[in-house]
């Protein structure tokens, strides 16, 4: 233990110091790594700046909170729709005769086919429609199929979407609804926000510092599905009656088919208009997006286009001539806040199915201040009490052990700055819990040089044997906590996770300050002092 090898020094050292350098930028106030960030010279890399600090969760520095939740009766609508135009494509390619045409149910379609070779023909390629279900259970594949067929005697053949496959594609539905969400918020200019599942069918979204819940609420509640659908004549049975906002809520016939979706949009931005100074929203399309509305407007002169968001008719402008460019643009009475929300919405695309705000909160700033404070005090006493305790009973060590102390909150503040992890104020009760194990170890090994001094032993092997022997039983106390910390990660979430990753955290700096610097220290202290005795 006395011999401390050069190059384990300098590497300890060093881990230290650039583990506590990294939570220097927490002391700096938000404009100064503004200015910092902005000032560096571009050749430096932005993750070598001093711009990286712990991001303060919503109960920390106040926001809007939200849960959505997925619109499952929707989804499985759209799933027998799929179904009856999948079912209806294999009739008419294997030509087969029904009888009363495709009838729709709840959960699915039902047909029926009297002559039983044209049925012993076309079930095969029904089946084939049925997809099995990715998802593996606890010994293999599932084994669940997305679509349940029966054949009934009369002839009668149904198709249902069984659980399984409205689940799965719940599930699916959920994962694209959280991209676009994310793209949604991220463009509302905040920092950090938590978007994360809750369930099968929910989605949490968190945005510290945003204090305008009624614009985030506008921003993910609407579903954003832009088409440009022709005209159509009011008689015909291929056109959807949608209110138009041009016309007061007056209904608009407009073919079913959409001839341009939102789908090929490649940037959308606010604008004014030219001539009216009225707010816009100009569009781009993609170049299949281009060609096909430059093909639709040029085979088309001269009648309405509708331009619908979210089965709405913004407006129904006539067309006077071609357009060929891939540009265009959406008015329709806006303010300038719509067109902006608008703008954000056309960017990140369209949500997959629509969503019903479920849950909303506001947290203040002035909440969070109030946690803030507490949280403070509550470390600055926690860490205050453990030292005075330390010093009392330990004295010289109980000091040694207390510098440990400091540098391990130096370095979880660090790490969490380094991984851009969020506090919040479980994090703050992990970080004062964490204080308590971090001097534990030296308990253990204080104790351990203690009882062996009481043996008989030299100071010198007293001091080898308390860190030897406690070793071992520092690292199991340290798994059997991190184990429990990994499966609060895994298995919670929002601050129950921020209380796990500071606790992890937490676990792991131990090992190095308790251990590996408390060492150290007292090797110099031996060194320079030549005690003979442990000083307790």
């Amino acid at each position: 233990m006395l011999r401390l090898q050069a190059r384990k020094v300098i590497l300890v050292l060093l881990v230290l110091i650039v583990g506590c350098g990294l939570a220097v930028p927490n002391l700096f106030s938000p404009e100064t790594r503004k200015s910092i960030a902005d000032n560096a010279p571009s050749w430096i890399p932005r993750i070598f700046l001093p711009i990286h600090a712990v991001v303060l969760g919503l109960d920390l520095q106040g926001g809007s909170h939200v849960l959505l939740e997925i619109d499952r009766a929707e989804l499985v609508r759209s799933q027998v729709t799929q179904l009856r135009d999948d079912v209806r494509r294999v009739l008419r390619e294997e030509r087969i005769s029904i009888q009363g045409g495709i009838q729709t149910t709840t959960r699915g379609v039902q047909v029926r086919v009297p002559d039983a070779a044209e049925r012993a023909r076309v079930l095969p390629k029904l089946r084939e429609l049925a997809q099995p279900i990715g998802t593996l259970g606890a010994f293999g594949p599932s084994g669940n199929q997305s679509i349940a067929i029966a054949e009934q005697p009369d002839g009668l053949i149904q198709l249902t979407v069984t659980e399984a496959g409205s689940n799965e594609r719940i599930r699916r539905a959920v994962e694209q609804a959280m991209e676009v969400l994310r793209r949604r918020v991220d463009a509302l200019g905040t920092t950090e926000p938590n978007i994360q599942r809750q369930g099968l069918d929910r989605i949490l979204v968190q945005v510290p510092g945003l204090q305008d819940p009624q614009r985030l609420k506008q921003i993910l509640g609407d579903t954003a599905k832009l088409e440009f659908r022709l005209v159509g004549d009011a008689n015909s049975s291929e056109v959807d009656m949608l209110p138009s906002q041009d016309a007061g809520g007056q209904t608009v016939p407009v073919l079913r088919q959409p001839s341009v979706d939102g789908a090929d949009l490649i940037d959308a931005q606010p604008a004014f208009d030219s001539r009216s100074g009225q707010p816009i929203v100009n569009f781009r399309f993609n170049i299949r997006g281009a060609q096909r509305f430059g093909q639709i407007t040029t085979e088309n002169l001269g009648r309405p286009l509708a331009i619908v968001l979210d089965n709405k008719v913004i407006s129904s402008p006539v067309i006077q001539s071609p357009i060929t460019g891939g540009s265009g643009q959406i008015s329709g009475n806006f303010t300038v806040e719509q067109v902006n929300n608008l703008s954000i919405l056309l960017r990140a695309g369209a949500l997959p199915a629509k969503m019903t705000i479920v849950e909303e909160r506001t947290v203040g700033p002035g909440l969070g201040a109030d946690s803030i404070r507490a949280g403070k005090m509550a470390t600055l006493i926690a860490t205050v009490l453990v030292v005075i305790y330390m010093l009392a009973t330990y004295g010289l060590f109980g000091l040694i052990a207390s510098v440990a102390l400091l540098v391990h909150v130096g370095l979880i503040f660090g790490l969490m700055s380094f991984l851009g992890a969020t506090m919040t104020l479980p994090g703050i009760a992990g970080i004062v819990l964490t204080i308590g194990t971090a001097v534990d170890s030296n308990v253990l090994i204080y104790e351990r040089m203690r009882e062996e001094e009481h043996q008989g032993r030299s100071l010198v092997l007293a001091l080898e044997a308390g860190f030897q022997r406690a070793f071992a039983t520092i690292i199991d106390s340290n798994v059997t906590m991190l184990i429990a910390a990994v499966a609060l990660f895994s298995l919670g979430s929002g601050p129950v996770r921020g209380f796990a990753v500071v606790f992890i955290l937490g676990i792991l700096t131990t090992v190095i300050t308790a251990v590996t610097l408390t060492r150290m220290l007292i090797a110099l202290w031996y060194r320079w002092a030549k005690p003979k005795h442990l000083p307790f």
